[in-house]
């Protein structure tokens, strides 16, 4: 897996010329829900019948409710080594807590978000020709006061590897390698609007297709894929499917993995091998356990499209 810790860094110059937009990203969805805490009470992000759940069954619940929280085993740093170059991050402060801490969250409470970063960080420094995407799209339990908090704190921790706002058409490698630039952050809420180093939100938009059926995930997929030359921004396809009440109600002792994602990732890995790169194609491809597939490979050697296209003009 390591031979991915410096793809980027590897890839041919002419794609490290390309618009990033143009490249193929493997990300991970919820990224950071590798570990969660059974402990800590059940997260705002919940719907009012699991809150209820949660406190009735109390562990019970929470041990059914981790097994479908976790969409990811492998750590940063892990996700890191093995190629993964977009996060999709969900953050919450505890309500009740004092202080602005924020953690990150998906059903369950994860790690603070300060140590999350500063393990990315920590790979970057050992990786200087690496950049990574770091996607805050929703908050919960958030005042002005934890916007500003986190704000600064992503400021802090990576310094001057923040790349500033700019046209997306001009963000390449060489771009991002010539000015030391290493991460890009989206925040998907108003309070960074002033702040010339966090992009907006509608700069990556990442369209769910909300199903259990790959069927439909596709369909969605390949119609999003369609309409997003007009938007001039990244975009990420969600290649994943999203269990209903009645899944978890079926499957419950299982656990998302074992019973949603398991059975599918074979045929969702086939749809990435199908798809190309380029200004009508995948640009970023989150996946749920990242490691359980070939996915990272695929979705990094479907760069290979774009120089065999451009070898073919040539000639």
């Amino acid at each position: 897996k390591l031979r991915y810790a410096n793809w980027m860094s590897s890839l041919s110059p002419k794609l490290t010329a390309m618009p990033l937009k143009h490249l193929a990203v493997p990300g991970s969805h919820d990224s950071f829900s590798f570990w969660v805490d059974v402990k800590a009470p059940v997260g705002p992000d919940q719907k009012a019948i699991v809150k209820y759940l949660a406190t009735a069954f109390r562990f019970v619940s929470k041990k059914v409710m981790k097994k479908w929280s976790m969409t990811q085993n492998l750590t940063f740093k892990e996700q890191l080594d093995a190629g993964i170059r977009y996060f999709d991050l969900r953050v919450s402060s505890k309500p009740g807590e004092s202080g602005t801490e924020i953690y990150f969250i998906h059903g369950l409470f994860g790690h603070k978000v300060c140590d999350g970063l500063s393990d990315i960080n920590s790979f970057l420094d050992a990786h200087g020709k690496e950049m990574v995407f770091l996607d805050f799209n929703h908050h919960y339990a958030m005042g002005m006061e934890h916007h500003t908090y986190l704000i600064n704190m992503l400021q802090e921790v990576f310094g001057p590897k923040l790349c500033k706002i700019g046209v997306v058409e001009e963000i390449t490698l060489d771009y991002l390698w010539e000015n030391k630039y290493q991460v890009i952050v989206f925040y998907h809420h108003p309070s960074a609007e002033n702040c010339p180093l966090i992009w907006p939100g509608n700069k990556c938009p990442a369209p769910w297709a909300n199903t259990t059926d790959t069927t439909k995930l596709f369909q969605f997929l390949e119609t999003t894929l369609g309409e997003r030359a007009k938007m001039g921004s990244f975009h990420v396809t969600q290649a994943i499917l999203t269990p209903r009440v009645k899944t978890i109600v079926k499957g419950l002792v299982k656990g998302l993995r074992n019973y949603l994602v398991e059975r599918n990732l074979p045929i969702i890995l086939t749809w990435v091998e199908t798809q190309k790169p380029g200004v009508d194609g995948i640009n970023i491809i989150t996946s749920d356990f990242v490691e359980l597939t070939d996915f990272a490979n695929t979705v990094i050697n479907l760069n290979n499209l774009l120089l065999n296209e451009q070898d073919r003009k040539k000639t």
